[in-house]
């Protein structure tokens, strides 16, 4: 349900195009690491991998739990809700390896959240990375696969009104989007090394999304 309201909405918000790397693959029990700009960038990623035919499982704040329709349709579907700073974020690792495990595609925001707030929608490199990525890619051996995608803060970007406001106005800006896929990554060595590799694997894919949009400033940061 989540894939294919994603594959509605978007194209009704953006223009939206996708790209992938020679080699790009998407194997049976993969986590998929996307950069976190906007809270619209989920449903942009989750619209492009339905091209691919890709359906995940999306660790996301558990606040959307909350939401009435969506929440049922995130619990009914085995999505992972993340509380951050609890115990119960460990749980959280805990579904993520059991889904993997049973060879389902894991899409994941390893910062953990998106740049605070601002008035600009120009693009910015991923920021730091937290350790579950890592964590769960010593757990499970699973391949890594990055994905960059530039564009949602065109649609939602700064404050609540403006977000609003931008949200509203994008049926009738209709802004271009863009996502690419990496090749995956063999994440090995310490955890610091693979949190390194794959904030490095994902910031490439998310350049190559940028210059897709002509986002030259983005490439100079």
């Amino acid at each position: 349900m989540l894939s294919r309201i994603a594959d509605t909405l978007v194209p009704l918000l953006g223009r939206l195009t996708v790209t992938a790397d020679p080699g790009a693959e998407f194997a049976p029990g993969s986590i998929i690491a996307a950069n976190h700009t906007s809270l619209a960038d989920p449903v942009i990623v989750v619209a492009a991998l339905r091209r691919f035919g890709v359906e995940p499982v999306v660790m996301a704040a558990a606040g959307l739990w909350r939401a009435p329709v969506l929440g049922r349709a995130l619990a009914r579907e085995g999505h992972i809700p993340v509380v951050r700073g609890d115990r119960r974020a460990s749980a959280a690792l805990d579904a993520a390896a059991e889904a993997l495990g049973q060879g389902r595609l894991l899409l994941i925001y390893a910062e953990g959240g998106i740049p605070p707030r601002s008035a600009e929608t120009a693009e910015a490199p991923p920021g730091t990375f937290r350790s579950g990525l890592s964590r769960l890619v010593e757990r499970t051996g699973a391949p890594v696969v990055p994905v960059g995608q530039s564009g949602a803060r065109r649609i939602t970007s700064g404050s609540t009104a403006r977000q609003l406001a931008g949200l509203v106005s994008a049926p009738l800006r209709r802004p271009k989007l863009h996502v690419h896929v990496g090749r995956p990554l063999d994440l090995t060595g310490d955890p610091d090394q693979r949190t390194s590799r794959a904030r490095t694997g994902v910031t490439r894919a998310w350049r190559t999304a940028a210059a897709h949009l002509g986002e030259g400033a983005a490439l100079a940061a």
